[in-house]
């Protein structure tokens, strides 16, 4: 798990840093976060995520029950 964290924050610094340091500056921010919402709000993205985290769900209520939680 610290792998894990470590690499998300390498990630996210990278991510950030391009963003931040692009040349086309905040059009290229724009261009990027809108790409994004177009694909977040997507009708087969909004159905994967909604299926997902029923799958989510019935996992931890079956971990729960498994821990006598």
């Amino acid at each position: 798990m610290k792998n894990l964290g470590t690499m998300l924050m390498i990630a996210a610094v990278g991510i950030a840093g391009y963003v931040l340091g692009a040349q086309a500056g905040r059009s290229r921010y724009e261009e990027i976060s809108g790409v994004a919402k177009k694909v977040w709000d997507d009708p087969k993205v909004k159905k994967a995520r909604k299926r997902t985290s029923k799958k989510v769900e019935k996992a931890a209520e079956s971990a729960a029950r498994k821990l006598g939680l």
